[in-house]
């Protein structure tokens, strides 16, 4: 026998006819040959290439004459029941994906018949019917729900094939498998069904229900597209809403720090909204998306399987953490391809309901060991594993799938009387079977299949109850429209045995809990998940996740967190550099600017420092700014107080000097008067300095400019005053002149209150409008704030020193003058050459004053004033005392007579 393989969208054609060269071997039926197809070892075990629905080989026959075939068993097949019943007081209808059909004829017919032999979907999916079961005998067992009311039930098989989609549907409305356009059910006992997953189907199942208001309870996941009561008015959603994963996923990735995380999502209605949520989630939360892998979902069989989808390249190995998104609702596993050098390192992140971390097909050693899981949260039903464990073919001779089930796993054969089961392993069970043939731990679609029965025997509860009288009973059994009962099953809301709440009013229901499990797959086939918290959307944010992380079991290799970024995060003193063209998660580490720091690493911005502070060199701290003026404790206010304090007692031992020998010629000699006032004000000159020294306030800031402008005004208004005395000495020639009359008066001695006054209304007026200040600078000295005193009205400041510059120009010019008349005691010299020095002082005081900053300035005004004013006390007063201390000789008057031979008179 040879077989011919026809790839067609939807069902597989199968073709056999006798081939004499065939190499004999054992007989193999066409569900044996299924099994080898779908589990993808007919490349290796019988050398054919199967290539379905990938483009390949459509339509095309492959020949190979070492695969022989038997159909010993097919009258056994074909007089089968694909539709299971058990009668009852009231009858709840199921249609479940259990199977494919699979077509026999000649090779070039594909006009699809109907006869047909049967293999089974997806692994776990009988397990559906057996939680339907299950929920049926323990509510007939139960003397407070429907007591004395027995529950039967009718399944079929549910075809995703568009053309067979409504067959199911019509079978159980009409009661026959040829679909008329009549029912055959007088007295139908069906008062709901249970139909599948995908809004599609649910939505084209439910327009021909709608037909005949028989209300369809969906044990799918959550759709919100089904919420719309008046499109779909007699569809009820059994699931809790379970709108949140893409929220818990991100959650856990911003509780690990996974900022470049891919996304493997498979295609349909559900993957594209879980693509947007997920996205929008991690955009709010700076996640990066690194990739996007939209993974195809034929709805046409499982053979579809066969197709492989290369899930991570070289291009995308660089990812550490992984999205994957499988639909829990469609109807094939999808085989995933990944290479084993791209798994070091992986975290998967999935949800709860992903087959292919679960059946162990088409995957490398230990490759998914590690992955994280959110489950919906829901409590153990008990009694369900020891169900399992006890169905078996007799128990449930009616239960067709069952017994294919039991022919394709336990080497079952046909007897050619009865068409039994025989030649089964003994005392085989469900249990036995390996995960990837059938879990015990029940699914969320075998949940939702549970609450489902639940919630129509409550409703039904309710409308036994509530009614009063009832249409009459034959051999009981009830009849009713199904119309009847839909407001009953609407508002529905009970807790199932096992304490899980449930409603199918789509407005009382609450965003599901997901507890987080831990796949732990090494040894291989271990297969254990273990809880590590949970993910709780309705509590305030920060309590919504619960994680243990010390019990995490990562992958192969991994012993601390893993990390997933594009970019390692910039340390402290850096900030981020977005990359051209690349997303945010993908920058470069920029030093922050000067003053400026990054306190914390991965910071987008750096923060400038206050005025007060400054940025340490490592630019992650601010630091408080020292303040700083010219202190007493600064060396250079020691300095300059010191020496303040020196020329203020040297200029007072002169001062006591001269009044000691006030009867001598030289201390007599040009105005006895006003060297005392010219020393005095000399004292304070030296001792004004000493206000600009300290920490500045308000008073000192107004006394240093009025107490400088003020007594250096008299101090070059008495060396004005003398030297105009010295010219009127010796230039009064005669007794009866005018100039004489001057000199006898003491009218020069005038010129110091007259100066005086003037620079006292320039000072009145500077502070009366616009006064010193004190000012801080937090910007002249790195690290500092210096503290100095704003000179207020610069105008009125130069007015005060360019008032001081023209006496002291005039007292230079008039000394100048007089600088070659004779005489002992003739000062005239010394003054010229202290006013040379008092304004050669403060020429060379201002550009240096305007080019220097902070307590600088100061430090160079304090000079100024002390060399300056030291430059009058040496120049004027230093021959003197030099005369009086060490030349005694000189200063008498007899030197004095003999030394004014040319009779020239001696000035008072």
């Amino acid at each position: 026998m040879v077989i011919y393989i026809r790839g067609v969208i939807g069902h597989l054609i199968l073709s056999c006819e006798q081939n004499e060269g065939a190499l004999q071997g054992p007989p193999l039926t066409v569900i044996n040959i299924m099994e080898l197809i779908s589990q993808r070892h007919i490349g290796q075990k019988i050398g054919i290439l199967v290539d379905l629905f990938n483009g390949k080989n459509q339509g095309q026959s492959i020949q190979h004459s070492l695969l022989v075939c038997n159909f010993e068993n097919e009258p056994c097949l074909r007089r089968r029941n694909t539709s299971v019943y058990k009668d009852g007081d009231v009858v709840i209808g199921g249609l479940f994906s259990l199977f494919i059909y699979l077509y026999y004829n000649g090779i070039f017919y594909l006009e699809p018949m109907k006869d047909a032999f049967m293999q089974l979907n997806i692994p776990n999916s009988y397990q559906n019917v057996l939680a339907f079961l299950f929920a049926i005998e323990e509510i007939n067992k139960d003397p407070h729900v429907l007591p004395n009311i027995s529950l039967g039930y009718e399944y079929h098989n549910f075809l995703y094939s568009h053309w067979r989609m409504l067959e199911s549907s019509l079978t159980l409305l009409t009661g026959q498998s040829e679909i008329p356009n009549y029912s055959c059910r007088k007295e139908s006992k069906s008062i709901a069904v249970l139909t599948g997953t995908l809004w599609a189907t649910s939505a084209q199942i439910g327009t021909l229900l709608e037909l005949y208001k028989f209300p369809q309870v969906t044990f799918g996941s959550f759709d919100p597209m089904l919420k719309d009561s008046g499109q779909f008015p007699s569809v009820y959603q059994i699931a809790p809403k379970d709108i949140s994963l893409a929220l818990g996923m991100v959650s856990l990735m911003v509780h690990f720090s996974w900022t470049w995380v891919g996304l493997v999502i498979t295609e349909g209605q559900k993957g594209l909204q879980f693509l947007s949520d997920v996205t929008g989630e991690m955009d709010r939360n700076k996640v990066c998306v690194a990739f996007v892998k939209m993974v195809p979902t034929p709805l046409v069989s499982y053979i579809a399987s066969a197709n492989e989808h290369v899930i991570m390249t070289k291009e995308t190995s660089q990812v550490n953490v992984v999205i994957i998104y499988y639909d829990t609702d469609i109807l094939n596993d999808v085989n995933y391809i990944i290479v084993q050098y791209l798994l070091t390192g992986k975290v998967w992140v999935t949800n709860s309901q992903w087959h292919a971390d679960m059946t162990g097909k088409n995957f490398i050693l230990n490759s998914f060991h590690g992955s994280l899981i959110f489950s919906n949260h829901r409590e153990n039903i008990s009694g369900f594993k020891t169900f399992v464990q006890e169905a078996n073919p007799s128990k449930y001779p009616e239960d067709f799938y069952l017994t294919m089930f039991w022919f394709n796993n336990f080497y079952c054969s046909f007897s050619n009387s009865d068409c039994s089961l025989k030649d089964c392993t003994p005392n085989a069970s469900l249990a036995w079977l390996p995960v990837n043939r059938f879990d015990t731990a029940m699914t969320d679609q075998s949940h939702n299949i549970y609450n489902a029965v639940y919630a129509v025997a409550h409703a039904l509860h309710e409308m036994l109850l509530q009614q009063a009288q009832w249409p009459p009973m034959g051999n009981k059994v009830m009849v009713f429209a199904p119309w009847q009962f839909q407001s009953f099953l609407k508002n529905i809301h009970f807790n199932n045995p096992a304490g899980d709440q449930v409603t199918l009013d789509d407005k009382r229901k609450l965003d599901v809990e997901y507890d987080i499990l831990n796949f732990w797959n090494f040894p291989e086939g271990l297969r254990l998940k273990t809880k590590l918290g949970t993910f709780t959307p309705h509590v305030p944010h920060a309590q919504q996740l619960s994680l243990s992380d010390e019990m995490i079991e990562w992958a192969m290799g991994i012993i601390e967190t893993p990390r997933s970024v594009c970019s390692e995060s910039c340390s402290s003193g850096f900030r981020k550099s977005p990359q051209e063209g690349k997303p945010a998660c993908c920058f470069d580490c920029t030093p922050c600017p000067e003053n400026e720091i990054a306190n914390d690493t991965g910071m987008e911005q750096c923060v400038k420092c206050s005025d007060d502070q400054y940025a340490n060199p490592q630019q992650n701290h601010c630091l408080q700014k020292s303040e700083t003026f010219l202190g007493h404790g600064d060396p250079m206010g020691k300095i300059l107080a010191g020496t303040a304090l020196s020329l203020t007692i040297l200029t007072a031992a002169a001062l006591g000097l001269f009044v000691k020998h006030q009867d001598t010629p030289i201390v007599k000699a040009n105005n006895r008067a006003l060297s005392y006032t010219l020393l005095i004000s000399l004292i304070f000159c030296f001792l004004c300095s000493l206000l600009f020294i300290g920490r500045p306030n308000t008073a000192t800031c107004i006394l240093q400019q009025t107490t400088f402008g003020v007594v250096f005004t008299v101090a070059i208004s008495t060396i004005l005053a003398k030297t105009v005395t010295v010219v009127l000495a010796f230039k009064v020639t005669a007794p009866g002149r005018r100039m004489r009359q001057l000199l006898v008066s003491r009218a020069p001695n005038y010129i110091i209150p007259i100066c005086s006054l003037i620079q006292l209304t320039l000072c009145g007026v500077w502070m009366g409008t616009n006064p010193p200040y004190i000012e801080t600078d937090a910007h002249a000295e790195h690290g500092h704030i210096i503290i100095v005193c704003n000179k207020g009205s610069l105008t009125a400041f130069y007015c005060v020193l360019g008032y001081l510059g023209s006496l002291a120009l005039v007292s230079f010019t008039v000394a100048f003058l007089a600088r070659n008349l004779p005489d002992t005691f003739n000062e005239a010299k010394f003054l010229t050459f202290s006013m040379l020095v008092f304004c050669s002082v403060w020429v060379t005081f201002l550009p240096v004053y305007h080019s220097t900053k902070g307590k600088v300035m100061v430090a160079m005004e304090v000079f100024s004033i002390l060399a300056s004013s030291a430059g009058l006390l040496g120049c004027i007063f230093g021959p003197k005392c030099y005369i009086i201390l060490l030349r005694p000789d000189r200063n008498s008057l007899y030197e004095f007579r003999d030394k004014t031979h040319s009779g020239k008179k001696k000035a008072y």
